[in-house]
């Protein structure tokens, strides 16, 4: 695409708004940059048609032992490095079942590294080294939707069998016609021109949002919206496990804890030997008889 092309993509379009913004005052900034945030949900919501199936064949492909992979370069590929950095953390998951893959390598999250959105070849490469297959899903991020890395990652990735997904902030991009699903997000001009960190990016954040929890609720990471899950590394997420099992199970402080340590923290695992009766190594064949869902082990006859 050529500069004069590149030019003409809402992402990078001069908002006449914003001509005076090197003149506000700092208040007058912040009120016009909150009122620009304020758009990008309404945004989203117009896409959830292309997101909610995407969402489902991905959590489809999950279930089967799939992958969860983004691939991006600058601020996507940052913001995909940062969502599924949270996973396993949030839902106990192994680092590689959800990860990133960043134009320029892990150097570029500081970093960034000089022509590596443009290296089409790293791209396509990048999607064979991680032996992306059929049962793993790629979701390639560009707030233009025309980044070379990510649209040939993508199209390698859809080669490879997996189900490939374009996340962009334009309409009719490069991205969504390489992609089995696109996925559109128009947020319109930044209030700094060009600076797609700004309401682009939180429009991709709250799209992988919903990818990564709703995947992970669909595979029984959840019990109601507890994240029940979670691994309780700080005094913090003790505490919320702890409040967890005597939501789950209607014990108080001191059973919950004490199943909890006898479990090795394992909310799951402490809920089921507080209700139904069991020693840990019976909570833990029932728990893997339902597929590591809590409320189908507990209702389990």
């Amino acid at each position: 695409m050529s500069g004069e092309n590149l030019g003409m993509l809402a992402t990078e379009a001069s908002d006449p708004r914003y001509a005076d913004l090197d003149r506000m005052s700092v208040a007058a900034l912040a009120q016009i940059m909150n009122e620009a945030d304020a758009t990008v949900p309404a945004a989203v919501r117009r896409s959830l048609p292309q997101i909610v199936p995407a969402i489902e064949a991905a959590a489809e492909r999950m279930a089967q032992g799939g992958r969860l992979v983004y691939v991006g370069a600058g601020t996507p590929g940052r913001i995909g490095v940062l969502d599924a950095s949270e996973c396993p953390p949030t839902f106990s998951t192994p680092p590689e079942l959800v990860f990133a893959i960043m134009a320029g390598g892990p150097g570029a999250i500081v970093t960034p590294v000089e022509g590596a959105e443009d290296d089409a070849d790293g791209g396509a490469a990048a999607i064979d080294d991680a032996k992306i297959g059929p049962l793993d899903t790629v979701i390639g991020i560009a707030s233009s939707g025309r980044t070379p890395f990510v649209v040939a990652a993508v199209r390698r990735a859809r080669e490879r069998g997996a189900l490939s997904i374009g996340l962009s902030c334009n309409a009719d991009t490069v991205l969504s016609a390489t992609a089995e699903h696109g996925i559109e997000v128009e947020v319109g001009p930044e209030v700094l021109s060009g600076s797609t960190r700004l309401k682009s990016g939180t429009a991709q954040k709250l799209v992988l949002n919903m990818f990564s929890t709703i995947v992970m609720v669909r595979q029984g990471k959840a019990y109601g919206n507890l994240m029940v899950d979670v691994k309780a590394t700080n005094h913090k997420l003790r505490e919320r496990a702890i409040r967890m099992v005597q939501t789950i199970t209607e014990v108080d402080r001191a059973e919950a804890e004490t199943a909890l340590i006898a479990t090795g923290f394992d909310v799951k695992l402490a809920s089921i030997t507080l209700v139904r009766g069991e020693d840990t190594s019976s909570a833990r064949a029932r728990l893997a008889r339902a597929d590591g869902r809590l409320r189908a082990a507990l209702e389990e006859n």
